[in-house]
């Protein structure tokens, strides 16, 4: 991962500079699927943010020409409210290196402290105490590093999903958005990765997976429902109707609960109402749509979490290609897009 990170800052600072737009359109043909265009970091580790338009006048440079409002735009609303940020910090690689030794210390004294009560006099039992603590403070330590590790190799709500609408847009022009991140000598390293894919074989291959499937439509929709159920968008709702779109009407006052208090409310406290209104979008395809559809919609929700397992190399490793040999559209990575999705949600 560190070679390839390296490799990507090698080429965000003194080569690229020296390609003119020129002849970045020219070798815009050149890229294959998988192969890491640029990656910038972020300014801080505390805060993460990236400065997306350096990293937008550096694609240009390599020959994609991006408007501000399919690349700036929506990835400043997917990474830049300071929640996400936050989250970022807390679901760090630096952050859980710093919390393995303070989870050790405070789990030993947790456990010493509830069983010291049973030390005896004697020094011996005090040393044996002293060791069995610290092995069970060692393995509830590493059983919860390992859960967190785990974790990150799983789709993330928080950031994953946050960018499958800048995926959807970036797509069109040839990328694939993601960010990763690792500790290099004990300092954090947060980055965004722009990869180079053509998603026209993997739409085709997967389409062509899902027709073979097709005769098990209702085992597929329970797949799809069992493991993207926790997968959905939140976005905020300016107007009431909204939230409640499809749902059925309002019950009449006969039909509303007697301990329900219907006191008027003034204009400003419904001002504050509708602007705290969300909505949830379920990112679950629609079976009854065409495979194409499902397809293009399976691809778009995975791109995120595919292109932060590319990049550091923790794609998984599988000894046959469900999609076939000849299908990995992917010259950089044991797996292909579709190779992934078919082992995540369709296996």
């Amino acid at each position: 991962m560190e070679d390839r990170a390296t490799q990507c800052n090698g080429e965000t600072s003194d080569n690229i500079s020296r390609i003119s737009s020129e002849d970045g359109r020219s070798r815009r043909s050149a890229w294959t699927n998988g192969q890491c265009i640029l990656a910038v970091r972020s300014s801080s580790m505390l805060a993460p943010s990236f400065d997306l338009s350096f990293c937008r006048s550096l694609l240009e440079r390599k020959g994609f020409q991006i408007p501000v409002e399919d690349f700036e735009t929506p990835v400043g609303i997917a990474l830049d409210p300071p929640s996400v940020r936050r989250y970022l910090f807390f679901n760090s690689s630096l952050f859980h290196f710093i919390l393995a030794p303070v989870l050790y210390i405070v789990l030993w004294c947790a456990v010493y402290s509830s069983l010291h009560q049973y030390l005896r006099e004697s020094s011996t039992d005090f040393w044996i105490l002293c060791l069995c603590v610290s092995l069970t403070s060692i393995c509830i330590t590493i059983a919860i590093i390992l859960l967190l590790h785990y974790n990150n190799k799983e789709i993330n709500v928080n950031t994953d999903v946050r960018l499958v609408q800048v995926n959807e847009r970036l797509v069109k022009h040839g990328l694939l958005l993601g960010v990763a991140d690792w500790v290099q000598q004990c300092s954090g390293k947060m980055q965004l990765f722009c990869v180079f894919w053509d998603l026209s074989p993997c739409l085709q291959a997967l389409t062509e997976t899902l027709e073979e499937f097709g005769f098990v439509k209702d085992e597929i929709e329970n797949k799809l429902k069992k493991r993207m159920s926790h997968i959905y968008i939140v976005t905020d709702v300016s107007d009431a109707t909204e939230a409640v779109e499809g749902e059925p009407p309002e019950e009449t006052d006969e039909e509303q609960p007697l301990l329900v208090e219907t006191r008027p409310r003034s204009n400003s406290q419904k001002q504050r109402d509708e602007s705290k209104l969300t909505r949830n979008y379920s990112l679950i395809p629609d079976c009854t749509r065409s495979y194409q559809a499902i397809a293009y919609q399976l691809l778009l929700t995975y791109s995120a979490v595919y292109v932060r397992l590319l990049v550091s190399e923790r794609l998984p490793a599988s000894s046959h290609r469900p999609l076939g040999t000849d299908r990995n559209h992917c010259t950089t990575a044991s797996l292909c897009l579709c190779q992934y999705i078919q082992n995540k949600v369709l296996r």
